[in-house]
């Protein structure tokens, strides 16, 4: 009898020990989506490594779990508990608003922000450092002499010009194909999908001549490709921050504070670098994560 009341006491404790837990090894793992290109497959260990040399947390990874259409619903939903997302993308293909030629990465911020705890539950946190925006690019080899995407839109009026992007840039509302054409006066003889780990290759080719390349992939370099100013602002800016559901910071207490140590702690190059190193030298995003990080100072060897 005495054995069974202990039994009971000893499960009762252990239960209340993991109710009462905040961040130690009792709570569940917190859950990292990303994208299915470069960067996205390297932001997410950058993050999830961080967290775990700092904290008790655990971390699991939704790698290239989808473009925005299916992360936004799986943040909602709690399938995960963060990604990387960008400001512009947030705001025009998100909460659907238009973006404000000029205006600066602090007010694109405060507008996402707002949006996404009115909307969806979850918050930005302070940005990484870079930025990875759109800029038009194309084959030095293609004999054009463009500075600014009105230059290249005046040249489609005379000559036979293709334009590839991926499948989404077409849905995109906001800041996607179709808002493009209506703000500058292009007019493509075709438009072709690639997937965006081909469609550099693809305009180097010869396969299309207009690509809407990322300003932080090494493909821009290493397939030599130029690019083009976006004249008229009609992408807004594309602050790279972590987005995470308001649940998740109640559940980990830690993870505000932690994330937002790594503010400002990604340059544009940085991130260009280790791009290449996927794309180059077909390095591990895991591995590449944990240099990074031991390089800062953020994390110990």
């Amino acid at each position: 009898m005495k054995k069974e009341l202990i039994g009971v006491f000893a499960a009762g404790a252990l239960i209340l020990a993991g109710c009462g837990s905040t961040g130690g090894e009792e709570s569940e793992p917190i859950v990292i989506g990303g994208k299915p290109w470069t960067e996205q497959y390297i932001l997410p260990h950058i993050l999830g490594q961080y967290i775990e040399a700092n904290s008790d947390y655990t971390v699991e990874y939704e790698e290239g779990l989808g473009e925005v259409s299916i992360l936004t619903p799986a943040l909602e939903q709690g399938d995960i508990d963060l990604y990387v997302e960008y400001t512009g993308t947030g705001l025009k293909d998100v909460l659907k608003q238009e973006s404000e030629p000029g205006q600066s990465s602090e007010e694109v911020l405060q507008r996402v922000r707002e949006g996404y705890e009115e909307e969806l539950g979850a918050t930005w946190l302070e940005p990484l450092g870079f930025e990875n925006g759109y800029t038009l690019a194309y084959s030095k080899d293609s004999g054009y002499d463009a500075e600014t995407y009105s230059d290249l839109a005046e040249i489609s009026q005379s000559e036979d010009m293709s334009f590839g992007a991926p499948h989404p840039f077409y849905e995109r509302q906001g800041d996607g194909y179709d808002d493009l054409i209506a703000t500058y006066p292009f007019e493509f003889s075709a438009t072709e999908s690639f997937d965006p780990a081909i469609m550099y290759e693809a305009v180097s080719n010869g396969e299309v001549d207009v690509i809407p390349a990322f300003t932080t992939d090494s493909r821009i370099g290493l397939f030599d490709l130029e690019t083009t100013e976006d004249d008229l602002s009609f992408f807004p800016k594309y602050d790279a921050a972590p987005v995470v559901r308001l649940e998740a910071l109640e559940q980990y207490p830690e993870l505000k504070d932690l994330l937002n140590e790594l503010a400002g702690q990604i340059s544009e190059e940085e991130m260009l670098a280790m791009n290449a190193r996927v794309d180059v030298d077909q390095d591990q995003p895991q591995d590449i994560a944990r240099d990074f990080l031991i390089e800062k100072g953020l994390i110990e060897e």
